[in-house]
This record gives structure tokens, sequence and C-alpha cells, in this order.
């Protein structure tokens, strides 16, 4: 962090990347991180970070007033998560409300506050759900989001960009695709769990799809560096590790790692990749790759048993859906 980033918010400030990256922040020194977070108890009974703002939930209304007090920048986590086999009547206008207008909200009472700059957590489905055999997303393609998740996010960006023209606030945009890493619950908690008891699972011939996933410390380091750097400022930015994985060879290094006896094992860290756009974001995703961003054996690789390290099923979990999801060439 830089001399000029003392005190960064945090938003979703409890959950699976916010969390995260509150606990990096409050290993860097003289940065003070703050926590957004929408109430005085975690999900999990953990407690809550040591600075922390009790906000409520994320939407049109929502008073950062308090939250903003002498912060530098913000990285926002927050938002409504894409969600298998979703129930709401109007799905779309709930995404709108948290993801665009909540959003929105945040950056302009931000950028009245004398917030320096907003790093957003989009999503790569503003991109779409799939590249064609041999093609790669990049920043600047035409957008093509196709689920209300997705068009959320896109719509949020442009909102965002609008902001950042009529008001002078730094916005960086980055885009993950699946993001994996230990304490992620939900869809594939349980496919682990299956795994790790021998119930076979109809997936191991899908051979020829590639998904790019990032592992949630070097989104982290994406994230952080994104607060600060300089040439970071309106970019926007894709990122992933240095292998895209078939289901079937995903499957089965899981499958291998559940049948491991041994809890962990070290290993060299994997690399990552960053494309961004802009006057200035080629020469900054390759800094990034080369230097700040590139991970060396960092707690989360380290345990990542998506490539090949060993833990035990119960400590790890992807993000990830594999039924009917995109194929990701970075």
């Amino acid at each position: 962090m830089t001399a000029h980033c003392k005190r960064v918010l945090v938003t979703g400030g409890t959950g699976f990347v916010g969390g995260a990256v509150v606990q990096a922040l409050t290993r860097k020194s003289g940065v003070e991180p703050v926590a957004a977070v929408r109430a005085r108890l975690t999900d999990d009974g953990n407690p809550l970070p040591a600075h922390h703002v009790v906000l409520g939930n994320l939407d049109e209304h929502t008073p950062w007033g308090a939250a903003l007090a002498g912060v530098d920048a913000v990285i926002h986590t927050a938002a409504r998560v894409h969600v298998t086999n979703d129930q709401a009547a109007d799905p779309l206008s709930k995404f709108r409300r948290v993801n665009v207008s909540g959003t929105l909200n945040l950056a302009r009472q931000a950028a009245a506050a004398g917030v320096k700059r907003l790093v957003f957590v989009s999503s790569i489905k503003v991109n779409g759900e799939r590249t064609l055999q041999g093609k790669r997303f990049k920043p600047d393609d035409a957008c093509m989001p196709q689920d209300p998740y997705g068009l959320s996010k896109y719509e949020a960006e442009v909102g965002l960009r609008a902001v950042a023209a009529e008001t002078g606030l730094e916005v960086t945009i980055v885009r993950p695709p699946l993001v994996y890493g230990p304490g992620v619950k939900a869809n594939f908690a349980a496919m682990v769990s299956w795994l790790s008891r021998g119930v076979p699972l109809p997936l191991g011939a899908v051979v020829h799809n590639r998904r790019s996933l990032v592992a949630l410390d070097n989104l982290v380091d994406l994230l952080l560096v994104c607060a600060t750097h300089p040439a970071a400022a309106n970019q926007t930015f894709l990122v992933s590790d240095d292998e895209d994985v078939s289901t079937a060879d995903l499957l089965r290094r899981i499958g291998q790692t559940c049948k491991a006896a041994a809890s962990a094992s070290g290993g060299a860290g994997i690399g990552c990749r960053c494309r961004g756009q802009g006057r200035y974001g080629a020469a900054l995703a390759q800094q990034l790759a080369a230097g700040h961003f590139q991970n060396q054996a960092s707690a989360g690789l380290a345990t990542a048993c998506v490539f090949g390290r060993r833990l035990k099923a119960h400590c790890f979990c992807l993000y990830i859906v594999l039924f009917n999801k995109p194929l990701f060439l970075f």
C-alpha cells in the first residue's frame, strides 16, 4: 500500500472475497481496513473484524456516510451473487437493486466524501458465457451478459463509468471468473463431499472443455494493487490462474486429493494472468503478472486441491457449479 492509502473500506467484509481482503489489509503496515457488514453476527459465528460498520442491506438507500469517513479507497465486493435455480419471482429486479442501485449509491457517496478510488469486483459474465474455440475474452470485447446476474454487473459497470466521468472518482473494474479457496460453501461443497466418499459423478467424460478459475489469494493480491497503483485508475482487468482445466481433470484432481491422507503439502506457487484495458493497461497487466500479482506459495494456493495440493475435504471447496457452465479461455 502507498502512503496515500491508509484507510480502506471493504464492502462485504465478512464474505468469501471481502473477508480475505480484510485479512490481507490487516497484515499491511500502516493500513486500516474497515469492514462494511450487514449484521452484527456473522453467518458462521466468527467474530466481526476489529474495525467494522454495520449497514444492513445493500441498496439505493444504504447510508454510507459514517463508513466512508477518512477513507482513501473502497474495495466493493458486496453483491447479490449468482444463484443456481433462483426462485425469486423477478430475479433481475433483485439483482439490479443490490448490484446496480446499491453500487451506484455507494459510488456517489464515496465521491462526495472525497474517496479517491473505488475498486469494483464485477464478473466475467459481463463478457458472456463462453468463448469460441481458440478465442479468449478481452476487456474491450463487446459485452454480452446472458443472465440477470451478469446483466446487473454490466449495468453497474456502465453506471460507475458515468459516476467517474461526473465526479472524478477513479473506478477500477475487475472481472474474475470462478473463484476458489478455503472457506467457499454451497454447491461445490456437496460435490467434494461426494468425491471424498467415492460417489461417482456423471461428468468425467467432459474432457474437451476448458474452464478458467482464479485462486482467492491471487484475486485478493490483484484487488489490493488495483486500490493503489496509479496505472490502475479507470481500467478494466480480466484475471485468472495460469492453468485452465477441463471438467474431467478438475474432478480427477479433487478425487485424488480426497483420497490423500495428508492435510497439506508444499509446492511452487501458481502464476496468474491479468489482461488490462486502457492507456496503461498493457504495462500494468505485465507488471502485475510479473511482480505484484505473481503469487508465491500463498496460503490459498498451498491448500488448493484443484491444483494437486493435499488437504482434508471438509476444509476446501470451489465456488463453481459444473453443470451447463461456460467455456472460458483467457
